[in-house]
């Protein structure tokens, strides 16, 4: 197995889409740096935009996401509700 692994910007609205990611991968590992945070996840990772949405306490464009995105590595499977990184084709 594998890990999929999202890094943002080290910012207020990013704690908020991490506190969500964790709170979604119960398996996630959260690597904080001055500038970035990157979160590793085994196989597969799923954003909700709900589960955002109540972190942040406002409504969520899962597409935000790319503001503060350095890098991430998976496929990619996106919706309006769920943002997916995963190794399974």
């Amino acid at each position: 197995m594998s890990n999929v692994f999202i890094a943002f910007q080290r910012n207020e609205e990013t704690r908020c889409i991490v506190d969500a990611i964790v709170a979604d991968n119960p398996q996630a590992v959260v690597n904080f740096q001055p500038a970035m945070v990157r979160v590793d996840v085994p196989d597969t990772m799923v954003i909700r935009r709900s589960t955002v949405e109540e972190h942040m306490g406002r409504p969520f464009d899962l597409q935000e996401l790319h503001i503060n995105l350095i890098t991430l590595t998976g496929h990619i499977d996106e919706t309006d509700d769920d943002f997916t990184l995963s190794w399974k084709h």
